[in-house]
């Protein structure tokens, strides 16, 4: 066989998350009939950073880190979005990840536009003092690119409110003392202590559980007794089974980057979270339950998916196997354009990202003014404000899916592209 002929049965690489983003934002344009010079605008980034930065290790030895910030849009407000620590991150997927920012918070009718970060590394390999070294180092060579009415870095996967402190600190440390306490919401998802949100450890998992709820309502279905599956137990996946079990829904299967488990009969969402912490942060070998292959996860039997984890999770290789009636997104970008096809064409809705796990950054909007304005805002009243915004915000996406007889990702696009095009009609293009 020729070399030639080689190449072109050879299987075609997999897609990556930038890919599906733009597939998703060209059918939204064309949904919406986005001006085409706007359309050029929002199709690429406004600043893509990578930095090369040295951190010294507990042994003395350097070792050389690569961190990213991408920023992509910020025609309605400051950019906004987190930092992730993982070995796969990559220029691609930060790009991606800043897009869906920009469409999460243009749908939120949130002040902010989208940027993503972090730093390409297995965070598990470091200890905690290398940990806030590399993120102090970071946060310095990131110098003037971040800041609390520029752009508001939160956490991500593998970061959380105690790398939010260092970074806060850090920055802060580098402005001159009658200034340092103005700089407090250059982050948020900070520790409570240090000017953080009471609640936002919950709102991401909360706002995944309350867009089930509605989405529920609407049809009219009990969630009582409902079955329920969650990849990825970290932050998001826990705090959503957590209430979804108290709406008396039952979690009968988990992944996370270990394993995966399953009990038909239900697996009680406190002792599992309680078991992971003795067990190295892992679900494997957790009592009253039976291992499964990885692959055979997402074809459960069940009422209700929650990918909770990374991208690209279901995809046109796994999405025929999927029992769920609702996938409901926890992740950024956890299906596919191609599985997305089938999924709807088999009759499963999805409840997009882009409106599912957004209780996270309504949550770090709520830090931010907090901060901004000195309050102090109650656990109560915050979980009130936040169902309230995610209810107003799930209607508007509800009332454009009936109304144009699209599916809700679309609806959720079109709503959230009208709102940024409508800004830079308004403000026009300088000069």
């Amino acid at each position: 066989m020729t070399l030639i002929k080689e190449l072109k049965i050879k299987k075609q690489p997999k897609q990556g998350m930038l890919e599906n983003v733009l597939k998703q934002f060209n059918t939204a344009a064309d949904l919406v009939n986005l001006n085409p010079n706007i359309k050029k605008i929002l199709e690429v980034t406004n600043n893509e950073l990578i930095i090369h930065f040295p951190v010294r290790m507990d042994n003395g030895n350097v070792e050389i880190f690569k961190g990213y910030r991408v920023q992509h849009n910020n025609a309605l407000g400051p950019y906004k979005g987190g930092l992730r620590y993982h070995p796969t991150i990559d220029i691609d997927s930060v790009k991606a990840l800043a897009m869906w920012m920009t469409w999460k918070t243009s749908l939120a009718g949130l002040p902010y536009g989208g940027a993503k970060g972090g730093i390409q590394m297995d965070p598990n390999k470091y200890s905690t003092s290398e940990l806030e070294r590399i993120t102090r180092r970071f946060t310095y060579a990131l110098g003037e690119n971040i800041g609390p009415e520029h752009d508001i870095p939160a956490p991500d996967v593998n970061t959380n409110a105690q790398t939010m402190a260092w970074i806060a600190d850090t920055y802060m440390s580098t402005k001159s003392p009658s200034e340092r306490s103005k700089n407090q919401h250059v982050v948020t998802g900070k520790p409570i202590g240090s000017g953080g949100l009471e609640g936002r450890d919950r709102a991401t998992g909360y706002g995944v559980y309350l867009t089930i709820k509605f989405w529920a309502k609407n049809k009219k279905i009990d969630l009582k007794d409902k079955t329920f599956i969650v990849q990825g137990f970290g932050n998001v996946g826990y705090w959503a089974a957590h209430f979804l079990e108290l709406e008396g829904a039952k979690m009968v299967g988990v992944q996370d980057a270990f394993g995966s488990i399953i009990n038909k009969d239900g697996i009680p969402v406190e002792l599992l979270y309680e078991y992971i912490k003795t067990n190295n942060g892992s679900i494997v070998d957790y009592p009253n339950s039976n291992a499964i292959l990885k692959e055979d996860f997402f074809s459960l039997d069940c009422d209700i998916c929650i990918p909770a984890a990374l991208g690209n999770q279901i995809t046109e290789e796994n999405a025929h196997k999927v029992k769920a009636f609702l996938i409901a997104e926890g992740a950024n970008g956890p299906t596919t354009v191609e599985a997305e096809k089938i999924l709807l064409d088999r009759g499963i809705e999805i409840i997009p990202d882009i409106l599912c796990n957004s209780g996270g950054v309504i949550g770090s909007y709520f830090e931010w003014l907090q901060n901004r304005n000195g309050e102090l805002w109650e656990l109560e009243e915050i979980l009130i404000k936040l169902e309230k915004k995610l209810n107003d915000v799930f209607k508007k996406v509800l009332q454009a899916s009936v109304t144009k007889r699209i599916d809700l990702r679309s609806a959720a696009y079109f709503i959230a592209i009208e709102r940024i095009e409508k800004a830079y009609i308004q403000r026009g293009i300088f000069p």
